[in-house]
């Protein structure tokens, strides 16, 4: 079970990277998640989690300019 389990971690953080390399490249994050396919349940319960996990950080650094540089 223990090999299970790693599995799913390794896979989890492959499919949250996929999702944050979309937002990086500027892509609508949110109709990614709506497009996919009923038949990868899991892909989508990943992606749903980590479009609000983005937004949250979007929210935060809004707002927040670059911190300067070292000699200020």
């Amino acid at each position: 079970m223990l090999w299970l389990k790693r599995w799913n971690f390794i896979e989890r953080a492959r499919l949250e990277r996929e999702l944050w390399d979309a937002f990086e490249r500027g892509e609508p994050i949110e109709a990614l998640v709506e497009a996919c396919p009923a038949e990868e349940s899991f892909r989508r319960e990943v992606w749903q989690t980590t479009v609000k996990r983005i937004r949250r950080i979007e929210t935060l650094m809004a707002g927040k300019g670059p911190t300067g540089s070292p000699g200020e």
